[in-house]
């Protein structure tokens, strides 16, 4: 007699499966091909935070701009989350994910739009092929409007959950303040633009995979958000496309991994437009010319002209794997504007010479589109082209 179906992956694996099901196996050009992966080795930076806000603070602010502008993806040590809060975070998670079936499944919803759930694989409403993953999705800021809708099992879940978000929150406007020094702007830069903010973490289960080989637990994707922070426990699984090669992203103890998603890379094509039509207009001013000057010191571009390109700061493409003997968790944070912040440049500063490289849309339309679309390699960014008619 067949199985009877499950909601949720975890369940499905821990019956003991022999062969995934059809609906997880890839086509044959988009496996992971994991024989040609290479190994990070120190290739993607590992930022010492100590000091940021002491002596050292030029050096990691130059560090955090070469990394965001080289790689876009970097790593993240001494960064003020204890270690005790890490360990109870990660904890917890599996705590959750090992909860008997009937109490995981009364935070189940297919549905996107709500701000709690549980769900598995991306978008299953949507989606063609399933990607080898369970997730809890939290919207955390403001606290007060969302906690009493997360789980209440395990006990110390919201307490614990709570007081982690906060702590991240904290650890992400740093990075913004960072990431807005590089530039040579004022700290508080990005923390205008987004004006209202909104912070969402998933708590992402990967239970071993018997063909680890056909399927993802994650396909190539770019983040929707504006930042995001990841903390992984100690199975390998991120991989990072650079250069055209995968790369493993291997768990270090106690740090965090940080990319850039799709909405800083709009809004560092504003930035770009600013310099580039005010030096045409007015020349460079001894203003423009400091902030030239300082990013160019700072060793972020070589030149003038790379300040001025479109698109400085880039979204980069990631996924995740899965293997056949382990299971692993990873718990990213999501920091985006408000839903109904709108993304695009300033009118004055687009004209017939300088057309605006994105169409202005709210973060709540890119996110829906995002969700729909699912998870491919083409960048979310694409569809708001104004070439490009999104109706």
């Amino acid at each position: 007699m067949a199985p009877t179906a499950k909601l949720l992956l975890a369940d499905l694996a821990s019956s003991g499966v022999k062969q995934i099901p059809s609906n997880y196996i890839r086509p044959i050009s988009d496996r992971p091909n994991l024989s040609d992966v290479q190994i990070s080795d120190g290739s993607i930076p590992l930022i010492d935070l100590h000091g940021l806000n002491g002596p050292n603070h030029s050096t990691i602010i130059q560090q955090i701009g070469q990394a965001c502008q080289r790689d876009g993806f970097f790593q993240v040590k001494n960064h003020g989350i204890a270690e005790e809060m890490i360990s109870i975070i990660l904890d917890i998670a599996r705590q959750f994910f090992k909860l008997p079936e009937s109490e995981r499944l009364k935070n189940y919803s297919d549905d996107p739009t709500k701000t709690t759930r549980l769900s598995t694989s991306f978008n299953i409403k949507t989606e063609q092929v399933s990607s080898w993953r369970d997730f809890l999705r939290l919207h955390c800021y403001p606290l007060e409007d969302y906690v009493h809708e997360w789980p209440s099992n395990p006990p110390s879940f919201r307490k614990d959950v709570a007081e982690y978000c906060t702590s991240v929150r904290g650890l992400v406007l740093r990075l913004l303040e960072a990431i807005s020094e590089s530039l040579g702007l004022e700290r508080d830069y990005i923390d205008k633009k987004l004006g209202g903010h909104g912070q969402h973490m998933a708590m992402n289960y990967y239970p071993p995979c018997p063909q680890p080989e056909l399927t993802y637990g994650l396909p190539g994707h770019t983040d929707p958000n504006l930042i995001t922070i990841l903390l992984q426990d100690d199975v390998p699984g991120l991989q990072v496309l650079r250069n055209g090669k995968w790369i493993a992203v291997n768990p270090i103890p106690n740090t965090f991994i940080v990319n850039i998603g799709d909405q800083m890379q709009v809004n560092f094509s504003v930035l770009s437009r600013f310099l580039d039509k005010t030096i045409k207009q007015n020349g460079v001013s001894s203003y423009i010319q400091s902030i030239c000057e300082s990013v160019i010191k700072s060793g972020l571009v070589p030149d003038v002209n790379s300040v001025l390109s479109n698109d400085r700061y880039k979204s980069v493409l990631h996924r995740a794997v899965v293997n056949s003997d382990k299971d692993r968790i990873s718990i990213p944070t999501f920091y985006c504007p408000s839903p109904d912040a709108v993304i695009g440049p300033p009118k004055e500063l687009v004209d017939d010479e300088h057309p605006a490289v994105y169409r202005d849309f709210t973060y709540g339309e890119y996110y829906e589109k995002f969700w729909k679309k699912g998870l491919v390699k083409e960048c979310c960014l694409d569809l708001f082209k104004p070439s490009n008619n999104t109706t």
